[in-house]
């Protein structure tokens, strides 16, 4: 019986290891999945896989900073950074002193696909900016059903959008498929929560920097 133990321990520890790696890899499969893209989801204008499938604004400029904006429309922080940094930032866009990449991220819903869908909609009508303001502007409380398509339509026309296409575009969920390939960049940019802002692929401090117009104005400017 003595020369039975060994065996028997060997095969314990052996079907525990096999249970422990078996849940190991359980635990990896969402982390691998969420960081696959389809790079044949139909895209909104001035996106490219090279910008992790955000938004971007002055893309073709050089030697001025680089802000990569992780974001999600029904995040309430995100509103609040919106409220304290947007107007600087849409100045930076527009006076061409920075290249500027939305990242619109979905983490808290169906709702949350639906606004960043109705965003890239409104990218094709060059209305992005205004529609992101409005979306900040409308934000309602996280998933109370509030942001269906129907609504997030009216937005549009409340922004300026006439457009029949970018109905039919909200309505149809026409970039659904490059909602999840932002997501999925995201992953890979190890980004876990909204808002996240890097300049020149550097996190600056959520803490000091986000809600202070001074500091975040001289991180940008420090580069």
């Amino acid at each position: 019986m003595a020369n039975q133990k060994p065996g028997k321990d060997n095969f314990t520890r052996n079907l525990v290891i096999a249970v422990v790696v078996g849940v190991v890899l359980l635990m990896l499969v969402p982390t691998v999945l969420s960081k696959r893209t389809n790079s044949t989801a139909a895209v909104p204008a001035s996106v490219s896989a090279e910008n992790g499938y955000g938004i971007v604004f002055n893309g073709d400029l050089t030697s001025v900073p680089v802000l990569d904006i992780y974001e999600d429309f029904q995040c309430p922080i995100c509103a609040q950074f919106e409220k304290m940094q947007g107007d600087y930032i849409e100045s930076l866009i527009k006076d061409k002193k920075a290249k500027v990449i939305y990242h619109t991220l979905s983490f808290l819903g169906p709702e949350s696909i639906n606004a960043a869908n109705a965003a890239a909609c409104s990218a094709d009508q060059n209305k992005f900016l205004g529609y992101h303001r409005t979306l900040y502007a409308n934000q309602p409380a996280e998933n109370s059903g509030a942001w269906t398509n129907d609504v997030l339509a009216v937005l549009g026309q409340a922004t300026g959008i006439t457009s029949k296409k970018f109905t039919s575009c909200v309505n149809n969920m026409d970039y659904k498929g490059w909602v999840s390939n932002v997501a999925a960049a995201g992953a890979k940019a190890n980004v876990n929560s909204t808002p996240t802002v890097f300049i020149n692929g550097k996190e600056i401090d959520r803490k000091t920097e986000y809600f202070s117009a001074d500091k975040f104005k001289a991180a940008v400017e420090r580069g």
